[in-house]
Order: structure tokens, then C-alpha cells, then sequence
């Protein structure tokens, strides 16, 4: 694994932060300028409810990753004090946001960070795979619950399923729903069943002429497996417990940034809080195909589509940049902040604990 620093900065360069900035403002600004209305923002009725409901969306912000940061401390049997949890979550989440989204948000620099905190290697891998499949088995239960219960009018309306870009969008998020199961079926009959058969499996996959070029990653993926599975062996139900619950508290509350942001701004719109909480859901696994960093662009793009139906048409855009503000721009600030700091103190370790 990289531990020059020179070469892991050369991953979060400057460059590589402005843009996903400049991609998602673009996508705004283009969006706030076709669909400009003055009168939208003059209907708007600010209120103390609208202040109430806008603290309580940078509430759902902190508690997300206060979550967040509970979870990373119990996935490492807490060997992390609260600072360092913090410290660890910050930088995770600002590799995410420079990561496309099928490209694992940052998996293997969360594992470096973690080792260079001082954990052992095997119990790293442990505690960021196990943290990315049960971010997985959320979205992969919650997205037929929401779609059964709230129906596929509901959460599809905005995007004219008539059409043939609204089906396509339809028939994208069954696509993209479908690799995450197949996915996360994979991984788990690989951590809980047979971690060596599926290991064996890589290798020989891997092996054939036109995928030989991927061995090595496929043979690291196979060791990594196996790691983790030996560590989740002979957790107690309280491990299990508050890693599932905070990854349900963390995800609920991502997800109500949008709801309370839209109850300051609504007006008299009727809201449905469970349709709104629904349609993110959808967004959220649709925004996994993006190749730009954290979704930039296409994120702004689903807001006005998706949740445009509950907001004045001219104040969508500008709601979306709102969202991103609170959801995703910080963790892009904060990172780079962090970051230099971060590898200036723990490169100075001599060797990983293996």
C-alpha cells in the first residue's frame, strides 16, 4: 500500500478538488438560469419555522457524522479516542467526495488511514469492509421498502416515465439496484461462509488471458477478504448492534438534510416527508453510475428532476447548491485542511503494523 506522502497528495491535489466544485455549480448555474423566475424568490416567506427547519438541517449534518464517527469506533473495538474517530472520518469522507461512485469512495486510503492511526492492518481492512458492505445492505433493503410502500408513481414523478429518458432512468436504477445486491451477496457469502473458495475464485478468474492484467488487485481483494473474515469471527450481538444502528442513524439522517431544507423553503406545497425520504433513496443509488467526483453535477441535475415537484421551479437550483453545501462541499474543505497536517504527523511512523 502507498506510504510515500508525496504520492498519496498527489491523489487530493488542488486540482482534483476545485473540480468537482466547479462541475456541480456549473450544472446549478446552467439549471438556475433556464429556469430563472423572479417571482419564486420573492414568494419566498422566510419564517421562524423555515429558520427552525434549516437548523435542523445542519442538525441532521452533525448527527450523520457523529454516527459515523460512533461506528468507525466500534468497528475498531474502539481503539480510536473521539478526536482521532473524527480525524479518520473527515479524511474518509474527503476521499469519497473525490471518488466517482462505483470506484469504492476512497476504500483503500480508509484502510491507510486507519493503519497509520496506530490499528493493525488485518483489523483495518476488517473495519472499513465491513463498514462499506453495511452501508450496501442499507441501501439494498431500503430501496424496495421505500419503492413498495410510497409506489413507483411517487418516486419516479418528475421524470415522465412516458419518455424515453424517464424510462431509462427507471430501468438504471433496477440496473444499479441489481449489481449492489449481486454485490453485496458476493461479499457476504465471502466474510461469513467460504472467504477461501472465494478467494480461490479470484485467482482463477483472473488468471484467463484478457483479465491477467488485473491479477494482482484480484489477488489483494482475495487477501482482504480473508482478513476480514477471520476478524468478524466471534463478535458479540452489542458489536452488531450499534454497527447496524449507527449505520441506519447515519443514513436517516443524510437523507433528512433534504427534507428539512425543502419544510424551510416549500411554502404551500404539500410535502410528503416519506416521498421525499424515498426519492433520495432512488437518487442516491442512480448517483452510483457518475464518473465525476461525488456525483458533481449529476447530483444537482436529479435534485431539480426528483424533488423539483415540492419546491418553487425557480428556487431548485439554488435549494440543490444549499443541499450540497451542507452534504458535500465541507467535506472537500475540511479534507484539504486536514489532510497535509495528517500525513506530515503519521508518516513519520517507521513501519505499519502488520
Amino acid at each position: 500500500m502507498q506510504t510515500d506522502p508525496r504520492e498519496i497528495l498527489k491523489h487530493f491535489s488542488p486540482k482534483r478538488i476545485i473540480w468537482p466544485v466547479l462541475i456541480g455549480l456549473g450544472v446549478a448555474a446552467w439549471l438556475f438560469l433556464k429556469d430563472f423566475d423572479a417571482e419564486a424568490f420573492r414568494a419566498v416567506n422566510w419564517t421562524t419555522n423555515s429558520t427552525i427547519w434549516f437548523l435542523l438541517a445542519i442538525v441532521s449534518v452533525v448527527i450523520r457524522d457523529w454516527a459515523y464517527i460512533v461506528r468507525i469506533r466500534v468497528l475498531t473495538d474502539n481503539h480510536l479516542d473521539w478526536k482521532r474517530a473524527f480525524i479518520v472520518i473527515m479524511l474518509w469522507e474527503f476521499s469519497s467526495a473525490l471518488a466517482p461512485g462505483m470506484m469504492g469512495g476512497g476504500f483503500i486510503f480508509a484502510i491507510f488511514i486507519l493503519n497509520r492511526e496506530g490499528i493493525h492492518m488485518g483489523k483495518s481492512i476488517t473495519a472499513i469492509m465491513n463498514s462499506s458492505f453495511l452501508d450496501g445492505i442499507f441501501l439494498a433493503v431500503m430501496a424496495p421498502f421505500v419503492y413498495f410502500i410510497a409506489s413507483k408513481q411517487a418516486l419516479f414523478s418528475g421524470i415522465h416515465l412516458e419518455t424515453s429518458f424517464g424510462s431509462s432512468i427507471f430501468y438504471t436504477f433496477w440496473t444499479v439496484y441489481f449489481l449492489i445486491v449481486a454485490y453485496k451477496l458476493f461479499v457476504a457469502y465471502a466474510l461469513f461462509v467460504n472467504p477461501q473458495f472465494i478467494r480461490r475464485l479470484l485467482i482463477n478468474l483472473f488468471s484467463a488471458p484478457l483479465l491477467k492484467r488485473w491479477k494482482e488487485q484480484a489477488i489483494e481483494t482475495g487477501d482482504q477478504l480473508v482478513v476480514a473474515s477471520n476478524g468478524l469471527k466471534n463478535k458479540d450481538r452489542s458489536y452488531w448492534l450499534w454497527s447496524i444502528g449507527t449505520t441506519f442513524v447515519s443514513w436517516t439522517a443524510r437523507y433528512s438534510i433534504v427534507n428539512c431544507i425543502i419544510h424551510a423553503f416549500h411554502g404551500e406545497k404539500e410535502l410528503h416527508d416519506f416521498v421525499v425520504y424515498g426519492k433520495q433513496v432512488i437518487m442516491g443509488i442512480i448517483i452510483l453510475l457518475s464518473p465525476t467526483p461525488g456525483g458533481s453535477g449529476l447530483a444537482e441535475y436529479m435534485f431539480t428532476d426528483f424533488l423539483g415537484e415540492f419546491i418553487s421551479k425557480g428556487l431548485a437550483p439554488t435549494l440543490s447548491i444549499l443541499w450540497r453545501m451542507l452534504s458535500y462541499y465541507p467535506y472537500l474543505f475540511i479534507g484539504a485542511i486536514i489532510l497535509p497536517r495528517w500525513i506530515r504527523k503519521h508518516i513519520k511512523l517507521e513501519k505499519l503494523k502488520i
